[in-house]
């Protein structure tokens, strides 16, 4: 899937920056990079240096003079930019890009970034199908070029990687209500016994914010149990929830 998606810098200033970008494809897992005229002589050994070990990405880039033969292997781009265009393109949000590889899975997608300096051109955002701008503060909105497409990397790897990410969620499964209620129960018994609600106007708000509490912790079984000791510890009782 992740061979579906490419990178696209059209007239990069610094290799350094090129090798940066290399660099965070390779750390979420894209490998296709395609460079528009870039503005100093390329393979360097500036980008080499700080791609860090991303060689292969480096040195299978491909080199293209016009941004149209760049773009041309793609069904769908989309342009990253700094600031809102005034132009007639869809402009969408990180939400979106996410529901598109969603919806869009057998397509190949194109993301094209453009000069450090300036951005890309109106010219270069017409072979765009959309326009995306990464959530920045409005006093100082403009990231460096390796940063923007290691966010573009890591929201879309985030997405082709679900299953990795809930693996681990779900191996720890909440406890049941009845088992969180024992617990619960034993516990407010013990509170009682120490006079813990006082005053007793205000033990059912108190009462419901151990409930919300304890509740909102979703605890697993494990968890449970070592709550259960703390709580025995404390009170030198035997709880088994």
């Amino acid at each position: 899937m992740k061979s579906k998606f490419g990178f696209i810098l059209v007239k990069p200033q610094l290799g350094e920056n090129i090798g940066a970008c290399a660099r965070s494809m390779k750390n979420f897992g894209f490998s296709k990079l395609n460079i528009v005229s870039p503005k100093i002589n390329f393979p360097n050994h500036k980008a080499k240096a700080t791609s860090v070990g991303a060689f292969d990405i480096i040195n299978k880039a491909k080199v293209f003079k016009e941004t149209n033969e760049a773009i041309s292997e793609f069904d769908i781009v989309i342009s990253l930019s700094a600031r809102r265009r005034d132009i007639n393109k869809k402009h969408i949000s990180l939400d979106d890009l996410i529901e598109l590889v969603k919806t869009k899975k057998n397509s190949k997608f194109g993301l094209m970034f453009g000069p450090e300096a300036s951005g890309l051109s109106n010219d270069d955002l017409s072979f765009s199908n959309y326009i995306l701008q990464i959530p920045t503060s409005p006093k100082f909105k403009s990231l460096n070029l390796s940063h923007s497409v290691t966010v573009i990397c890591y929201e879309i790897f985030k997405i082709l990687n679900l299953g990795l990410f809930n693996k681990n969620k779900s191996k720890f499964k909440i406890s049941s209500k009845s088992k969180i209620n024992t617990l619960i129960k034993h516990l407010l018994y013990l509170l009682e016994e120490k006079d813990f609600f006082t005053p007793k106007e205000k033990k059912q708000s108190m009462l419901l914010n151990i409930n919300n509490l304890i509740y909102r912790l979703e605890p697993n079984d494990k968890e449970l149990r070592i709550l259960a000791s703390i709580i025995s510890a404390l009170c030198k009782n035997n709880i088994k929830p």
